[in-house]
């Protein structure tokens, strides 16, 4: 399985040099898109759903972790000539990226994609063994906790229930409960087994499940009702946890209304 970047520098020269010199079909890896400032960035983000975005932190228009958090990006490598222990310390706290100075040497760079392409890996099949339990008679693909002995994850839980159609993640989370973000990432991740953005993504599908059973239901409608930013986006989360496209699993549950 090969995964999506986006590059997101705003130096041309480096852009290019990474863009050209960078293996990434070896790497297991595919570069779709790159950028030269924050705006675009996030832009481009939300149009193509990179699995990994590789970013400066100063950018035109708006930095970096700016840039990542608006768009819900889960899995970044940020570069950075600036030594700025401030942004270092965010990029910590949010608890999804690797960080490294520049001038950033070949291997190094290329050691550090290689570790967020197993970790994508390692996530993904950490929880397929959670989550995925099929159940013929229902429409419910995911079976999710819906209530655990942590009274804050319980008020996520709910938070995640009333708000899961709108553009929310973690920091939002996080805010609404009135604890740290990283705090809450650890919690949510003890108390569930799941990363709070896969809990959120399962509950959507689980809901997009349930809206498709109706055939009336336009599929990229019911994407955006659930919460995806885009039917792409969605298309690839739905996969990744049911192995199917919205398309298929809808095909697949007509032909066993119709036998």
């Amino acid at each position: 399985m090969s995964f999506t970047v986006l590059l997101v520098e705003d130096e041309q020269l480096v852009r290019e040099e990474i863009a050209e010199t960078t293996p990434w079909q070896s790497l297991g890896l595919e570069l779709i898109a790159t950028s030269a400032d924050g705006v675009d960035g996030e832009a481009q983000i939300r149009l193509l759903n990179p699995d990994i975005v590789v970013t400066d932190i100063r950018l035109p228009g708006q930095d970096g972790l700016t840039m990542l958090r608006r768009a819900q990006v889960a899995h970044a490598l940020i570069l950075s000539g600036y030594t700025d222990f401030s942004y270092t310390r965010e990029a910590i706290r949010l608890g999804v990226f690797d960080y490294l100075q520049k001038p950033v040497d070949s291997k190094e760079f290329e050691d550090a994609l290689r570790g967020i392409a197993s970790r994508i890996r390692e996530e993904d099949q950490a929880m397929f063994s959670v989550l995925h339990q099929i159940h013929a008679n229902t429409p419910e693909l995911i079976m999710l906790p819906k209530s655990v002995d942590n009274h804050i994850i319980n008020s996520v839980i709910g938070f995640v229930a009333t708000h899961y159609g709108q553009p929310v993640g973690l920091a939002e989370a996080a805010e609404f409960i009135e604890v740290s973000e990283s705090h809450l990432s650890r919690l949510f991740k003890e108390e569930t087994g799941l990363n709070f953005l896969q809990y959120l993504n399962a509950w959507r599908v689980n809901r997009a499940t349930e809206m498709m059973m109706d055939p009336r239901r336009n599929i990229s409608e019911v994407a955006l009702e659930c919460g995806f930013p885009s039917p792409g986006y969605f298309a690839k989360i739905f996969k990744r946890f049911t192995g199917l496209t919205p398309s298929q699993y809808r095909d697949k549950k007509s032909s066993l209304k119709i036998n």
